[in-house]
């Protein structure tokens, strides 16, 4: 058999007992598998520390008497209580408890006495006989703590209140009034008695028991993310001058109680609440602390904050326990079995165990390092590639990710099997590869700086040696990475291509031969009538004499042979000229193209005219002719005009009317004067309806003022 261990900053961690089991089984389930597993050599072989160290299902807290001989756990489900003998290494009891335990404290140093804070809102006491009694709370209870100095309970609840209850005089005394809502975490200085609670916001408040007061608050602040949380946990060191406090987003501060501010910030780095603290002074290494979330239990410095070691299960954390001047370790976690894990650096084993110093390096777990060292990662196109995939899901290939690992032997074989010419080719490449090293090394420059032989994008080292140099340029040639695109054809960059114009859009204007037109200035009067004889260069760069004045025929042949090596022009000029030539080649075909869309364009017919008729009336007789039309119209009284094309004209005009009475609707008299109903113009008004369209019908309504 072999014990799980890891190993970080060369400190052992031993997982003894406790596997990766979370699911609970029924109870007769177990009990056929306990007797088939009578057979198996590794489970007769197995490390049992404590028997039946375990719960039906989870177990909430853990906890080790004073004098370090039992061990307390509360568990759940049914809801339950184990005390455990280190003795004899078995479960002592169990009891039933009537509801879930929330927390517990051991009141004497060994079993005998505890009390049980329960999510009904009530306090068991637990003696030898069993339940002694049971008392209750106003509010849902989340942590509790005993002073033994004045056997006084604390209990923090989910209100303002920290609830007292004097174990003495068997009654409840006066709360503690808190200024904040809800108390995560009750502790106690176990020298200067100075009581500790940790509450839903974050600050700690300070009571002191003798004068039943506040003595101090304590602020937490988050200068990370400045997020609102919780402080969680709280624990005095038995020095009496440090103080730890966990938060609800895994950070853990550490104070001196003569200064409010913290003395170190640690991180647990999962950003779970800490579920509890523990300062380790009583083992071999000096300065340690233990911090636990559900994730991981971490042991660190507190001077400096360096890591130590950590414990780490598969399953949530919900309590951990020292057992002390030892370096053993018990967790209550969300499994069926309850996890111990021993740390020799930290201390030696407890006496009731000794056993396990010898044993632990021993059947210590030793990982192979080789598992992988033969095998190669080939991902599923290659499998493909090599026609594979037949054997996907055997042992052949073992998966991992997003490929497999195959032996390196078998892939050899297989892609020979693949590609038989593989071998010789590559065999043929190291050859070329060696005889061309040798030949450079018998090969002696002359002193001359011989530029490499370039068969493909000559334009591109042009382009590289203007910017760099030669050396530079020369450099990228004989470079591996960079040889073949300007050797091999298939890497030629033909720019005149469609799909290359199409992935390089933006183009510089100025590498174009466009470009170079439009960077020529526009031409002046003077320049355009030298158009024409700069369009008539030779090739050779002479002007065409044909066309020149007289004069010139009279000049000497050496003058103008003279004149004639003066004029010869250079390639650039030559250049030049053909961009200069091309840019008037394009101003004429534009011209062309303008006259012939001018000419082409012809005046359409006009409106309410046939075809070809009124093309060439002006605008003012149209306007004149519209005019007359609607002064006829308005004389036809015409409203609507079709014409031959299908197209109609509606007209009216708009007449000014008189402003209407704001009693129009009122019933006029039919005896009412013609002054009355003329207008100033003398036209008769139009006041509307004179009479009511239904007089003498029957009115539904009685209202005798409507119509008024």
């Amino acid at each position: 058999m072999v014990l799980k261990s890891t190993s970080a900053n060369d400190v052992s961690v031993y997982q003894v007992s406790g596997t990766n089991v979370s699911r609970s089984l029924p109870d007769w389930i177990a009990k056929k598998r306990k007797r088939q597993l009578k057979n198996d050599l590794e489970y007769q072989n197995r490390v049992e520390l404590i028997q039946d160290f375990e719960f039906s299902e989870a177990s909430n807290k853990i906890k080790v008497s004073k004098d370090g001989q039992y061990c307390m756990a509360t568990g759940t489900y049914k809801p339950q209580i184990h005390v455990y003998d280190f003795a004899n290494l078995s479960l002592k009891f169990d009891r039933h408890t009537d509801a879930e335990n929330v927390d517990f404290t051991i009141l004497s140093d060994d079993w005998t006495k505890s009390a049980h804070l329960q999510n009904d809102r009530s306090i068991q006491f637990q003696n030898k006989g069993g339940l002694h009694y049971t008392t209750r709370i106003p509010k849902f209870g989340r942590s509790l703590v005993y002073n033994n100095v004045n056997c006084e309970l604390y209990v923090g609840a989910s209100g303002n209140e920290l609830y007292r209850l004097n174990l003495e005089k068997g009654r409840f005394l006066n709360p503690f009034k808190l200024d904040t809502e809800g108390v995560n975490h009750v502790s106690i200085n176990k020298v200067n008695g100075l009581l500790a609670a940790g509450t839903e916001k974050n600050v700690v408040e300070f009571w002191d028991p003798r004068s039943r007061s506040r003595v101090s608050k304590l602020y937490l602040e988050n200068s990370i993310d400045n997020k609102p949380f919780q402080v969680t946990t709280t624990s005095f060191r038995d020095d009496g001058l440090n103080f730890a406090c966990g938060t609800s987003n895994g950070y853990s501060y550490l104070y001196d109680l003569r200064t409010s501010e913290p003395s170190m910030i640690k991180d647990q780095g999962y950003g779970f609440d800490i579920k509890k603290i523990i300062w380790l002074d009583d083992v071999g290494t000096e300065n340690k602390i233990v911090t636990c979330d559900k994730r991981i239990a971490k042991i660190w410095d507190r001077l400096d904050g360096k890591a130590y070691a950590s414990m780490e299960p598969s399953v949530d954390i919900n309590d951990i326990e020292h057992v002390p001047g030892t370096g053993m370790f018990f967790t209550a976690n969300e499994s069926i079995p309850m996890h111990t894990y021993y740390i020799p650096s930290l201390g030696p084993s407890p006496r009731w165990c000794s056993f396990l110093d010898s044993i632990t390096e021993e059947l210590e777990e030793k990982p192979s390092d080789t598992v992988y060292s033969n095998y190669r990662f080939i991902t599923r196109d290659d499998v493909k590639k090599l026609n594979l995939t037949h054997l996907v899901g055997s042992s052949v290939l073992r998966a991992y990710m997003h490929g497999f690992f195959i032996n390196t032997e078998l892939y050899d074989k297989v892609s020979l099997i693949a590609n038989p010419d593989a071998y010789k080719d590559e065999r043929e490449r190291e050859i070329r590869r060696r005889i061309e090293k040798e030949r450079e090394s018998r090969i002696r420059s002359s002193g001359a700086v011989q530029k490499p032989k370039v068969k493909v994008n000559k334009t591109l080292v042009d382009k590289l040696s203007q910017k760099r140099g030669d050396k530079v340029a020369g450099k990228v040639l004989t470079d591996d990475r960079f040889k073949e695109m300007f050797e091999d054809e298939q890497f030629q960059v033909d720019e005149d291509d469609y799909d290359f114009k199409q992935l390089n859009p933006v183009k510089s204007i100025r590498e174009t031969e466009e470009g170079a037109a439009k960077r020529i200035r526009a031409l002046t009067a003077a320049e355009e009538s030298d158009e024409e004889r700069i369009a008539m260069k030779d090739s050779r760069g002479h002007y065409d004499y044909e066309d020149e004045e007289s004069d010139e025929d009279e000049e000497s042949d050496d003058e103008r042979k003279k004149n004639a090596d003066k004029e010869e022009l250079s390639e650039k000029d030559l250049r030049k000229i053909e961009k200069q030539r091309a840019l008037i080649e394009r101003r004429k075909k534009e011209k062309e193209q303008s006259e012939r869309f001018m000419n082409e364009m012809k005046a359409g017919p006009s409106v309410g005219t046939q075809d070809g008729e009124g093309a060439h009336v002006t605008f003012g007789e149209q306007v004149g002719e519209l005019h007359e039309e609607e002064e006829g119209k308005k004389s036809n009284e015409s409203i609507l005009h079709r014409n031959h094309r299908g197209e109609a004209e509606l007209t009216f005009v708009p007449q000014r009317k008189s402003k209407k009475d704001r009693h129009s609707k009122t019933k006029r008299s039919e005896n009412s004067s013609d002054d009355e109903n003329v207008d100033e113009d003398g036209n008769k008004k139009d006041n509307g309806r004179s009479r009511a369209r239904f007089e003498n019908r029957r009115r539904a309504s009685k209202n005798v003022f409507r119509g008024m």
